[in-house]
């Protein structure tokens, strides 16, 4: 025994832990098995993340010393939080519920500031100051549950989106009460003062939504580097931090407003949002949520039954205002009860936010020696954190759950049966063969989740082993990018001595449901707009085929100019052409305006309101394709012209189609382009031949290249 005692005594003289090699490695122990220990116990990750750091920290085993590495870390996890809240909202439904949002907002931070006033006046008997700091800090919230949301996928589910938009009001109005607080025990407190503010906040408003878009449509078309791209968003993250804390306003309303500016520049899908989300959720959130359980102190509960019942009372009043403005908002919302759960565990739950305004009245001296903020109140706070923080995860994992089995239920009702698809991509060049895939990415139905299917076709002659060699790397540099974002690909590097011909073989092999290429890149002086194995593929295989050109990236684009045919709509295809452009807009944010007859935009407009009603889509009449070439002078180098046309034969095929690639190349060189072949024979796999179908059709007839032979000769 008195060995055991000495060696216990002798372990105990290392603690705590303060070398910062040894603190890093015991979080990161804590991050690596909290989640496994607390999916046992049945218990949310978070809460697990919050009491290893009461475990760990000076009021538990005093382990670890809460060095600045906490302070730092846990301040970038409080940022992350409020960025990828931003960076993952659904703008579009943002400006169609903006008054939804605004009357959430108000009642969020009204309701429980008024309760907790009138509590703290009437029954703990604080000072008006220090009761109306009180209601500001249960007036605003922290999004600490907000990782779940991710987990599950719901970032832009209504009442996801609603939480997160009143959490930001509400946060935003009790800052600036706090400023009015603070400013009224400042002798320098005039008008002057709140005029200088609301100019500061201005210019940082005006000048984020001016400056940032520009900046970053810069930086996303000059370098496609990951590396830099993801330190370019950080960077904008924390200027932007730094700029609203000059201001007078708390670091993460800054943060949170360059995720909502960044937010159309950063697909959901794409591997740069990926390693956002990945390095967040990883290592800087859940320092920030040890870091907050460092800071409390259990056995304060144990000290007077004061503190207990300042507790409970800040606990019950504060959360029952959150309670009560969230299931009234649902009601009047017609929302689901899931959904009123949802919005009562988001912003319910009190963290850094209140911490950081608890100190700002710890400062404020109401008499010599005598401040603010008491012990009781303080400590009344610090415990208000944890219990608030296990009610929020508890309600947000149980909602999360609700809403998903709801989802599920409704998608297998409403989802087709026999959804064919699977994409392949034909790629060659390297310098356009990630955005082929980022096109695809965005196009592909996530919740299928199948994979993608990469293809690189050599010709077979006395360069073939060289060529395979460099097809093998493309193939394999595609694998690694596909895979940040979560994306299976399957590849194969075919030879062939017929690039078409080996195209449409592995169509078959993969049971393909369409292609996407790149366009032929000319360098001869009188080119077939088409290429020289293009024109033989899509007259030789009768599934949709998606041919890209890059002038930019993808993420830059503001609109979608989309020219359909007449009679495209009797077209077998024409619902799968319509989906993959509303999946990209989605993706993208980004508007869509479709040019065509009534008959065709009533159809697709319908489409699109049943099945993408968030998508931003126009629909403006073009009488004629004539037209065409009119449109070229209102596509922008941040537009994508996307052209639907037809193969020779097919209803919605027309002998002004003939003149599509002298058009493209006369009115609209130097732009994004699209060209789309739809499905000729709908849901038919096997090729079909017959006399009455001729199998090759040339790009040009005899009597176009008369009549421009004549056109010359005079």
């Amino acid at each position: 025994m008195p060995t055991f005692v000495a060696k216990m005594t002798l372990l105990l003289s290392y603690l705590p832990i303060t070398d910062p090699t040894f603190i890093f490695f015991v979080v990161l122990m804590i991050i690596l098995f909290a989640p496994i220990v607390m999916s046992k116990l049945r218990i949310p990750h978070i809460i697990g993340m919050v009491l290893a750091g009461i475990a760990i920290g000076q009021y538990g085993f005093n382990i670890l010393v809460r060095d600045n590495s906490f302070e730092l870390f846990g301040r970038v996890g409080l940022y992350y939080i409020m960025f990828l809240a931003g960076l993952e909202m659904d703008m579009e439904g943002v400006k169609k519920h903006s008054r939804r949002f605004l009357l959430f907002g108000l009642l969020t931070c009204f309701v429980p500031l008024i309760l907790t006033y009138v509590m703290s006046i009437a029954v703990l008997h604080y000072s008006p100051a220090a009761s109306f700091l009180l209601g500001c800090i249960m007036a605003s919230n922290t999004l600490i549950a907000y990782p779940i949301i991710g987990r599950y996928g719901l970032q832009r589910h209504q009442s996801v989106a609603l939480s997160v938009g009143s959490s930001m009001i509400s946060l935003f109005m009790a800052l600036v009460m706090l400023a009015a607080l603070s400013g009224s025990f400042s002798k320098d407190s005039n008008w002057l003062f709140w005029v200088l503010f609301v100019v500061k906040f201005a210019a940082f408003c005006v000048g984020s939504i001016v400056l940032i878009p520009k900046l970053t449509r810069y930086f996303l078309r000059r370098y496609s580097d990951a590396v830099m791209q993801y330190i370019f968003v950080m960077a904008i993250m924390f200027l932007s931090a730094a700029l609203s804390s000059l201001i007078g306003i708390e670091g993460v309303f800054g943060a949170f407003f360059s995720g909502l500016i960044l937010n159309r520049y950063i697909p959901r899908v794409s591997p740069l949002m990926n390693r956002i989300e990945f390095i967040g959720n990883a290592l800087f959130i859940p320092y920030f949520l040890i870091g907050v359980g460092m800071l409390i102190n259990l056995s304060t509960l144990f000290t007077s039954v004061q503190v207990v019942w300042v507790v409970v009372l800040i606990v019950f009043f504060g959360t029952f205002g959150k309670a009560l403005a969230a299931y009234i908002c649902s009601l009047l919302f017609r929302l689901s009860k899931a959904d009123g759960h949802m919005m009562f565990g988001l912003t319910s739950a009190h963290a850094a936010g209140a911490i950081a305004m608890v100190m700002v009245g710890i400062r404020l001296e109401v008499a010599p020696g005598q401040y603010l903020v008491g012990d009781d109140m303080l400590n009344g706070i610090i415990m208000m954190i944890l219990f608030t923080c296990i009610i929020s995860t508890m309600m947000t994992e149980h909602a999360s759950k609700q809403i998903i089995i709801q989802e599920k239920s409704y998608l297998q009702a409403d989802a087709p049966k026999d959804d064919d698809e699977k994409i392949l991509l034909c790629v060659k060049y390297p310098e356009i063969a990630p955005h082929l895939l980022y096109l695809s990415m965005f196009m592909r139905n996530q919740r299928l989740n199948r994979d993608l299917v990469a293809l690189n076709v050599v010709y077979d002659d006395q360069n073939s082993n060289t060529a395979r060699e460099e097809g093998l790397r493309l193939l394999e540099q595609l694998q690694q990018t596909a895979s940040a974002s979560d994306v299976g690909v399957q590849t194969q590097v075919r030879l062939a001595t017929n690039i078409a011909n080996g195209i449409k073989h592995a169509f078959r092999e993969f049971a393909c449901s369409e292609i996407i290429m790149g366009m032929h890149v000319h360098t001869d002086i009188n080119p077939r707009f088409w290429g020289e194995f293009i024109q033989s593929l899509y007259n030789g295989l009768n599934r949709q085929i998606i041919l890209m050109r890059f002038v930019q990236p993808m993420s830059t684009l503001r609109r979608i100019r989309v020219a359909v045919p007449s009679r495209a709509e009797f077209e077998p295809g024409f619902h799968r052409w319509l989906e993959r452009l509303s999946r990209l807009a989605g993706q993208l944010d980004c508007r869509i305006q479709f040019h065509g007859r009534h008959e065709s935009l009533e159809l697709i407009k319908q489409y699109i309101n049943n099945r993408h009603s968030n998508v931003r889509a126009e629909y403006t009449y073009m009488a004629h394709w004539n037209e065409l070439p009119q449109l070229a002078g209102e596509i922008a180098d941040d537009h994508l012209f996307v052209v639907v046309t037809a193969r020779k034969g097919t209803i919605s095929y027309k002998t002004a189609l003939e003149r599509l690639p002298d058009e493209l190349q006369q009115h609209f060189s130097g732009k994004n382009l699209m060209i789309i072949f739809p499905d000729q024979y709908g849901d038919h796999k096997d090729e079909r031949m017959s006399f009455t179908e001729a199998q090759h059709h040339e790009e040009n007839s005899i009597y176009d290249t008369i009549l421009r032979w004549i056109h010359r000769k005079r």
